[in-house]
């Protein structure tokens, strides 16, 4: 049985644990605002990205550019998964990973060759024990995503993918929902094809009377490398904010646990204490009646 200085040691311990969990939750949650507001602001320039090439795409039929090849095979597949550097933040890198590992026995199963760019110490760690063979590119997150570092990324996709090293780029990250929703995206990269407009959008790109200058061609030689490293850029602050979400998340819950677990230990404390002082008490009546 534990006695009252291991209880009280205890105690003292779980209450230092909250005290660095409640301030680790303050910190995500003021890192997660800041990284809110980014995501928030990246996303209608992203749409407005893709919105353009649909506009430019269908303003002359036949155009077309390198990064927009469907290759009639494919035999390689580049696989981008992104997660963060750090843990404590719940299952916001494990569920990266499984989705990571049933892609991989998918294409595996299609008899297609899966190669890693891996953007975030977590996945690194896990693919460097289990498939150091097929990574091709790996690095951290770092504390802050600038647009420099999505711009890397992307142009050695872009080089591998024009010299036919792979035939498919797929990014894999957490798209951020709320401050308690953070799930796996699967976001095919290149062939970048954009995404259909709405049917009102459609019919206004077609009839709406744009000139374009000097040419589809060159304005998709332009645009559509800017669009792909976009996509990068939004992925990674799409992980961001997960990342400071989950981890706010996942240490509310563990200063939860220490309020819930100080609470228990507090009571068996005082009940050990009412049992000590129960026991000396009769010890001390037990000896007044033997020297009567």
């Amino acid at each position: 049985m534990a006695t009252l200085s291991d209880i009280k040691r205890r105690i003292t311990s779980i209450q230092s644990t909250q005290k660095i969990t409640s301030a680790m939750k303050m910190v995500s949650a003021a890192k997660l605002r800041r990284a809110q507001d980014a995501i928030e602001s990246a996303r209608p320039y992203a749409a407005r990205m893709r919105a353009t090439l649909q506009e430019v795409g269908s303003a002359e039929a036949g155009s077309s550019h390198p990064l927009f090849e469907e290759r009639e095979s494919v035999s390689v597949v580049e696989l981008v998964a992104i997660t963060s550097d750090r843990g404590l933040a719940g299952a916001f890198n494990s569920q990266i990973i499984k989705e990571a590992e049933r892609l991989l026995a998918q294409w595996k199963a299609e008899g297609i060759e899966t190669r890693f760019t891996l953007v975030g110490k977590k996945a690194s760690e896990y693919f460097r024990r289990h498939r150091p063979a097929q990574i091709s590119d790996d690095r951290p997150v770092g504390p802050k995503v600038n647009y420099l570092e999505a711009q890397q990324i992307a142009q050695r996709l872009m080089s591998d993918f024009e010299k036919g090293d792979v035939d498919r780029v797929v990014l894999l990250h957490n798209e951020f929902i709320s401050a308690i929703a953070q799930t796996p995206k699967v976001v095919p990269l290149l062939p970048f094809v954009s995404e259909k407009a709405e049917e009102g959008e459609a019919e206004e790109a077609e009839t709406a009377p744009y000139e374009i200058e000097p040419s589809p061609e060159k304005l998709l030689t332009s645009l559509v490398p800017k669009a792909v490293e976009v996509e990068v850029f939004r992925a990674l602050l799409e992980n961001q904010a997960g990342e400071h979400a989950a981890r706010m998340s996942a240490m509310e819950n563990a200063t939860k646990n220490t309020e819930e677990l100080i609470e228990r230990l507090t009571l068996e404390y005082n009940r050990a204490r009412q049992a000590a002082i129960t026991s000396e008490l009769v010890e001390i009546i037990t000896g007044a009646q033997a020297l009567e």
